[in-house]
């Protein structure tokens, strides 16, 4: 199986990356930007719908 990534924005910084969704909190849950330090809902972070809808089908897999 390939593994699966999803795209990141920080909604203050702006950095933008990379991870597995396997690797990040739930969807609901708070997560930290490695750069400036925001928490919001991982959610939040998702750059487009689609890494949001790969981010919640892998974690519920």
């Amino acid at each position: 199986m390939n593994e699966a990534f999803v795209q990141l924005l920080c909604p203050d910084c702006e950095k933008d990356w990379e991870d597995g969704p396997t690797d990040l909190p739930a969807a609901d849950d708070e997560f930290t930007c490695p750069d400036c330090g925001t928490e919001r809902r991982t959610a939040e972070f998702m750059r487009t719908d689609r890494d949001l809808e790969v981010l919640k089908e892998m974690q519920t897999a």
